[in-house]
């Protein structure tokens, strides 16, 4: 029996054939053949590697997976992942610290046993795999990322381990004040991160040195009142001079800007939802004191509000942050820095997206749970928020 005639086989049953027995069938014909074991495993790298070509990630695969399958699944697909990266041309440093995080043997479900079992699972994936459509690409450079001025070979900035740390005890205090002030100190710091590297970037202009350029990324925004969650990242983007796009049927969005902006993105969102879960734990806790239950309006509309308030306080301290630095930078003119540097950022969102909707967010009608994430986010002022772009 030829192994790569069964795997066509049990391929041409199970994948491209709609009958309800379809599936057993095909595992069926893979349970008897242990010979057609490495075949399958070599057709699921070419799926991997296919993927990557209609613009997927890592990440995104192990997203897709853990949303539409079982814990099993993301275990195969970690794994064809680590099978397929050596043959795999160089990607940059995110995509390496993707590989670096895929989940690992003891985080995922084990295997099934026996050869049934695992051929069902196997095909299970494969059918996912196979119908993904096409991504935005991410990728603009040669290496696999946009230019980042040898940003992989250089260690992290004292700056980013100070903002790492900032965020550190904002999640570790039991005071919401506290956690708020160290936030905005770390959202200071960021801006004035970003100032720097605008120079850096401005001064490389014209010289050997290849000038910075806006990247993108996705970031997970996970269930459930993923609809607030993206309107926090959307807050958080936009005050890192930042664009978010979200799409909702796969479950992230596509944050477009220049590298150390981005890095700001993702350290600041994550730390962010740790607060906000940890703030609303205990403001539901003073309701179930009250006498009134948990309800998942009362939660969508905490989120809701932490994200619009917390928005506000990130702009204003970032706008001020900008302020001082552009004050101290005296010998140089940064405005038009910042300037060049925003229609950049705008002119790949729209080259990445030439068409996005805006979106209404819903269930955010519980008064109590307004008012609770308002007052754990402690603004000073409300400020207007741009409408939510998803792709």
């Amino acid at each position: 029996m030829s192994t790569p005639s069964t795997v066509d086989r049990a391929f041409e049953t199970a994948l491209y054939d709609t009958a309800a027995d379809a599936l057993d069938t095909a595992a069926s014909l893979l349970a008897a053949d242990p010979a057609a074991d490495a075949e399958l495993v070599r057709r699921g790298e070419e799926f991997v590697a296919t993927a990557w070509r209609r613009g997927w990630q890592p990440a995104d695969l192990v997203r897709i997976v853990r949303r539409e399958l079982d814990d099993v699944h993301v275990r195969l697909v970690a794994a064809l992942i680590r099978a397929q990266a050596p043959d795999d041309r160089a990607r940059g440093p995110r995509w390496a610290a993707q590989l670096d995080d895929l989940p690992t043997a003891e985080a995922t479900a084990p295997p099934r046993t026996d050869r049934f079992s695992h051929a069902t699972a196997v095909l299970e994936l494969y059918r996912l795999l196979l119908r993904l459509p096409g991504l935005e690409p991410l990728e603009t450079g040669a290496a696999g990322e946009a230019p980042r001025r040898g940003r992989e070979n250089r260690p992290e900035s004292r700056a980013l381990a100070r903002i790492r740390a900032l965020l550190a005890k904002a999640e570790a205090t039991g005071y919401p004040e506290e956690a708020e002030a160290l936030s905005a100190k770390a959202q200071e710091l960021m801006a004035r991160h970003s100032v720097d590297e605008a120079l850096l970037a401005a001064q490389a202009q014209g010289s050997a040195t290849s000038p910075d350029t806006p990247g993108a990324c996705r970031i997970g925004v996970e269930p459930p009142y993923e609809q607030a969650k993206a309107v926090l990242l959307d807050a958080v983007a936009e005050a890192n001079h930042c664009r978010a796009v979200w799409n909702e049927t796969f479950g992230f969005s596509t944050v477009v800007g220049f590298e150390a902006d981005l890095e700001a993105v993702e350290l600041l969102y994550t730390s962010l939802l740790v607060q906000a879960e940890a703030a609303m734990t205990k403001a539901e806790a003073g309701q179930r004191a009250g006498g009134r239950k948990r309800t998942k309006t009362f939660r969508q509309s905490f989120l809701a509000a932490y994200a619009h308030r917390a928005g506000t306080r990130l702009r204003a301290a970032a706008e001020a942050a900008t302020e001082a630095a552009a004050t101290g930078a005296a010998d140089v003119n940064l405005l038009p820095v910042l300037a060049s540097r925003e229609v950049a950022v705008t002119d790949r969102v729209e080259r990445m997206f030439p068409q996005t909707t805006t979106t209404r967010l819903r269930g955010a009608a519980d008064a109590a749970g307004w008012t609770e994430g308002t007052r754990a986010a402690d603004a000073a002022r409300v400020g207007h928020h741009r409408p939510l772009k998803r792709g």
